[in-house]
């Protein structure tokens, strides 16, 4: 048996056929999209003009407790069956940028059914081409879901903001990332030990790599650079650095600047070029962003003579992001059609990476080195030499046998010329550990 919803007359007593609607996975985000259906279906319904009909579900574990009461929802095995299922639309829950989830996304796409998923993996490596077989079939595919949680800029930057000629794109785009800086900086503790407070409390993976070390930003900044400078969603030529080298003394240096050291990915276009990167930044006190505390996320665009847009609200958990796919599944009982990256997916460009010599910002350089005569002008010296100048210093005392520690912020360069003055610099048996270099970015 299914879980049926009344019937809503359209206004002209027809009344509209129910949207038939499949759910693969049942986690913490498809579990509680499961729930607000079952619950609140009819007024959803009302809300989208016809009534909402959860008619399949499936996920790895049949026997698992969850909130959703699923006794009358058919469940399918074989997660392939809602593709040959009966359903309007599918929505993919599972992740993982292949394996099923891609092969349930082929199929409902080939067998005539709307996809929505928040699956920012599968769209950073092939959201062109499923939003072409979408195209090609007359079909929908959305994935607000997949970017920042329960905030609407994918919606936004496809919809909003099309009049703008959009020049940049840079934000919080993972909530572990943000707690953890957050409480490194509130409490003076190293990374590794807040990292696993972040994991007790749930806000980390027990394998917390693909947030730490950058690769869940990466994928989510390549959906809204294809949204926002209508290129293929690519990962080719990102620059991509994670969090665990930051210390408690660079966030000290930060304040001591008037910063607050953020991950961020950030979108630019660079002439015919778009620059890609993901790496933690040196956000100026008082900016938007660098206000954007805990497990929050936050997005910047950029647009133009319109002036900058900011979207700030929570990036993950079950509220919001079941929020965002709900959204998307109203949108297609509603008939929202249009392409998924806001133009034709032939007319999506490959993505020209900007060469690493367009990358010039003012930078952070932190090294730890011997307090000896000379160490000082060295550095100057190599720095020199690579066309880096030096806006402003701090350099640390030292107590008996430890390293001092030299803080500098450069005027604005070249991000190869800081990044080969730096590997000279560390060759020096004066210098005792890698240099430490962050951008400094507006906030």
């Amino acid at each position: 048996m299914r879980a049926q919803f009344e019937a809503i007359p359209d206004g002209t007593g027809m009344t509209q056929a129910p949207l038939r609607i499949a759910l693969a996975g049942l986690g913490t985000i498809g579990g509680g999209v499961a729930q607000v259906l079952l619950a609140r279906g009819e007024e959803l319904g009302r809300r989208a003009g016809r009534p909402l009909q959860l008619v399949m579900v499936s996920a790895r574990d049949r026997n698992k407790r969850r909130p959703a009461d699923l006794q009358l929802v058919p469940w399918a095995d074989d997660v392939l069956e809602l593709a040959r299922s009966d359903a309007d639309v599918v929505v993919e829950l599972i992740g993982g940028e292949n394996g099923v989830a891609r092969a349930l996304c082929e199929a409902a796409l080939d067998a005539g059914k709307h996809v929505v998923t928040a699956n920012k993996a599968l769209l950073a490596h092939q959201g062109a081409q499923l939003a072409a077989l979408a195209e090609k079939n007359g079909l929908t595919l959305r994935f607000e879901a997949a970017v920042a949680g329960g905030i609407p800029i994918v919606k936004a930057l496809r919809e909003s903001l099309v009049a703008y000629d959009v020049g940049a794109v840079r934000g919080i785009l993972n909530g572990t990332c943000n707690f953890i800086l957050t409480q490194m900086e509130a409490t003076g503790r190293p990374f590794a030990d807040v990292l696993a407070e972040a994991q007790r409390l749930g806000f980390a993976e027990a394998d917390p790599s693909l947030d730490v070390e950058g690769g869940d930003t990466a994928h989510k900044l390549a959906v809204l650079a294809s949204l926002a400078f209508g290129i293929q969603p690519s990962l080719a030529g990102m620059a991509v650095k994670g969090i665990t080298h930051i210390t408690p003394q660079d966030i000290a240096f930060a304040r001591e600047f008037g910063c607050r050291i953020k991950l961020l990915g950030v979108a630019r276009r660079v002439g015919e070029t778009v620059d890609q990167r993901v790496q933690p930044a040196m956000v100026r006190l008082g900016t938007p962003l660098a206000d954007v505390d805990g497990a929050f996320n936050a997005v910047v665009a950029d647009a133009g003579e319109a002036g900058p847009y900011f979207f700030e609200g929570r990036g993950a958990g079950e509220g919001p992001t079941a929020s965002a796919v709900i959204a998307d599944i109203l949108d297609v009982a509603r008939g929202s059609g249009g392409p998924a990256f806001g133009r034709p997916a032939g007319a999506l460009k490959a993505h020209m990476p900007a060469p690493p010599s367009a990358r010039l910002w003012a930078f952070y350089l932190r090294f730890e080195v011997l307090d000896v005569p000379g160490v000082l002008a060295d550095i100057a010296r190599q720095l020199a030499d690579c066309d880096v100048s030096i806006e402003s210093m701090l350099q640390r005392g030292r107590a008996p046998g430890e390293p001092v520690s030299i803080v500098m912020i450069t005027h604005e360069c070249s991000e190869t010329s800081v990044a080969g003055a730096l590997k000279t610099i560390a060759a020096s048996d004066k210098v005792l550990h890698t240099p430490c270099m962050i951008p400094m970015e507006a906030g």
